[in-house]
Parts: structure tokens; C-alpha cells; sequence
């Protein structure tokens, strides 16, 4: 078993930066990719970063593409997000995620954190 802890988030005016983190445990983090996702209120869930568990190879979702910024730290056992130029539309619970399958942690990972809200005042 696997568990993801994030942290990070909270209030911040539009056109500001947050630095989102997610610790692991329990399992070799390194042998997993590791994604990020996030939901707004009355919305689905969507699809923010992916990277893969050496941490050459991200994937982004449209929306955040240029502003936003994932990465890893196997040594920590935590992979992070770097949120830049934030706008309203970000506004959302951000939640880590992590599989072993490259396709599957972009789709429907095996494992989740709690979740960490992320505000974004106009």
C-alpha cells in the first residue's frame, strides 16, 4: 500500500505562484509515476501533470501548459508542483496520485492523497 500525503495549497491572488508537495510512503516511490489532478466545484476531475518515475518525462493538461511546472525528488520519496500565474479557473482540490503503469496514472491512477484546496481570488 501506498500513501500520498500533499500539501502546499491555500489562499493566493491571481497572478501569484504556489508550490504544491506530496510526500510518500509505504512503497518504493521511485518504482512509480506520479500525477497531479485537481476538482472544482460541480466539476469532474481533470487531469493538471503526470511525471514518470525518473522524472525525464512529464505530460501536462492544456490548461496549465507554460504555467505550471511538475517534478520529483525520489531521494525525499516527494514529487512536487510548481504553480505559476495562477488564475481563478484554478481554483480546486489538488490531488497527488501515483501508479507503475504510464498510461494508468494519467487516467484512473491506483493510488491517491487526500488532497490539498487551492484558492484563487480574482
Amino acid at each position: 500500500q501506498m500513501e500520498l500525503a500533499e500539501s502546499g495549497g491555500g489562499l493566493v491572488q491571481a497572478g501569484g505562484s504556489l508550490r504544491l508537495s506530496c510526500a510518500a510512503s509505504g512503497r518504493t516511490f521511485n518504482n512509480y509515476h506520479a500525477g497531479w489532478f485537481r476538482q472544482a466545484p460541480g466539476k469532474e476531475r481533470e487531469f493538471v501533470a503526470v511525471v514518470s518515475w525518473s522524472g525525464t518525462l512529464t505530460v501536462y493538461g492544456d490548461s496549465v501548459k507554460g504555467r505550471f511546472t511538475i517534478s520529483r525528488d525520489n531521494a525525499k520519496k516527494t514529487a512536487f508542483l510548481q504553480m505559476s500565474s495562477l488564475k481563478p479557473d484554478d481554483t480546486g482540490i489538488y490531488y497527488c496520485a501515483a501508479d507503475t503503469s504510464w498510461s494508468r496514472v494519467r487516467i484512473n491512477p491506483a493510488y491517491w492523497g487526500q488532497g490539498t484546496q487551492v484558492t484563487v481570488a480574482s
